[in-house]
């Protein structure tokens, strides 16, 4: 057993026992922070899903204690993110932002540091996030003997398949999910390809649940401002980071056959950096022969109240990703009132409902995607009709409160079966 560091922590000052009913949640996402600026090469979905599913937990009555890396000097042991959810940033590795695929070195002192602060204010129930989180928490939660659950947003398995050498992550990347995989109490993934690609790797299906990524319909709404138009007839909006997987080169190539159009990309660094950026040079180019830079135009990283106003200014939103585990960004739309174009792939084939709320198309393929754009785009009601739908999919399926009740029902249901596992009463 590697030994806790240092003394243990004290709780905070006057911290009151948990009314009956009531559970200490530990959420672990060890370099996506609720805190984050979004848009970054590391800062997208999982930051919204992990700040989204605690507040919604905390709406429910639970408290929550977010873990996350300390990534800058400056940042306070803990930040109360909202009432009833706490931001921890675990002192691991060194005080300064690293690239998530470096992280691993750190995740045995990750872990440590897990162990110290449970010792001290012991959780109910651990619901770790991506593959590192659940190494670092798996040891930690074997430790004291807690309940675990894990969602890994992303598999190795998938981004090694489509990215081949590009594929940056550590070497065990695999192996490590799979033990996590096979040690936490419930795997809660996000979609139903998610649990295909889990069984191919050995996880029993017995052991896997699903709930998906959630929206927050208050935010995301048809009614509300629209940022301005352009000069084009129509607008397409691609919301999200700015990597090659995220498909915006095939969007690119596509409006090269959609005339009167303007792409909007929104994403990526601050607009006053973008020129540095590799990406954005890369995409430039590609919109250069193509014969539409004119019409291509990156806002860079926007903060976040300023992305309900872009969806709403698109006739159709553009989710044409190589891959994508789940995918935040149509239910985004969706719940905007917006028409979805999206590869299907992933959480997609999921979200996306063709032809009621959008239309699906082959990964990595401009025609195809272009083709489906210029049906919606010729006819308005149609356009209407998918918005109206989608929205109706989303309040249905995806708001915070009914993704909070799942995930909640999961917790319960492997604290309920925890006594007959290991044998006490």
């Amino acid at each position: 057993m590697t030994p806790p560091l240092g003394p243990l922590p004290a709780g905070p000052l006057g911290e009151a026992p948990l009314a009956p009913g009531v559970l200490h949640i530990a959420l672990v996402s060890e370099h996506a922070s609720p805190l984050a600026t979004l848009g970054g090469v590391d800062a997208g979905g999982q930051n919204v899903h992990v700040a989204a599913l605690a507040g919604a937990l905390a709406d429910r009555g639970h408290r929550v204690t977010v873990h996350t890396r300390r990534d800058a000097p400056a940042l306070p042991d803990r930040v109360a993110l909202r009432e009833g959810v706490e931001v921890h940033h675990v002192p691991a590795g060194p005080p300064e932002p690293v690239p998530k695929d470096r992280l691993l070195p750190y995740m045995e002192e990750f872990g440590r540091l897990l162990l110290r602060e449970w010792r001290a204010r012991t959780p109910d129930v651990v619901h770790s996030h991506y593959w590192m989180s659940g190494v670092a928490s798996l040891w930690a939660a074997r430790e004291l003997g807690l309940p675990l659950l894990h969602t890994f947003h992303a598999l190795g398995t998938v981004k090694r398949r489509h990215q081949r050498l590009a594929d940056t992550s550590p070497a065990e990347r695999i192996g490590c999910e799979i033990e996590v995989g096979l040690g936490c109490d419930r795997v809660v993934a996000t979609c139903r390809d998610e649990v295909a690609e889990l069984v191919r790797m050995g996880v029993p299906a017995a052991r896997i649940g699903v709930v998906p990524c959630g929206v927050d319909t208050d935010r995301f709404t048809p009614m509300g401002p629209a940022a301005p138009g352009g000069p084009h007839r129509h607008r397409l909006v691609q919301l999200g980071r700015l990597v090659p997987r995220k498909g915006a080169a095939v969007s690119v190539a596509a409006l090269a056959r959609l005339p009167g159009t303007e792409l909007l990309v929104v994403g990526g660094p601050p607009a006053d950096r973008l020129d540095d950026d590799p990406e954005v040079r890369r995409l430039r180019g590609i919109a250069r022969d193509a014969g539409v830079a004119d019409r291509v135009r990156f806002t860079g990283g926007v903060d976040a109240g300023e992305v309900p106003p872009l969806l709403r200014s698109a006739d159709v939103v553009l989710c044409p990703a190589d891959y994508e585990p789940f995918g935040i960004v149509p239910l985004e739309a969706m719940a905007c009132g917006r028409p979805v174009v999206a590869s299907a792939v992933g959480g997609q084939l999921d979200t996306v409902a063709d032809p009621g709320t959008g239309r699906l198309v082959p990964p990595g393929d401009p025609e195809a995607l272009a083709r489906a754009v210029a049906g919606l785009l010729a006819d308005p009601a149609a356009r209407e009709a998918c918005g109206a739908a989608g929205r109706r999919r989303v309040l249905s399926r995806y708001g915070w409160p009914r993704i909070a009740a799942a995930t909640e029902a999961a917790y319960c249901e492997v604290l309920d079966a925890e006594p007959a596992a290991t044998g006490t009463a």
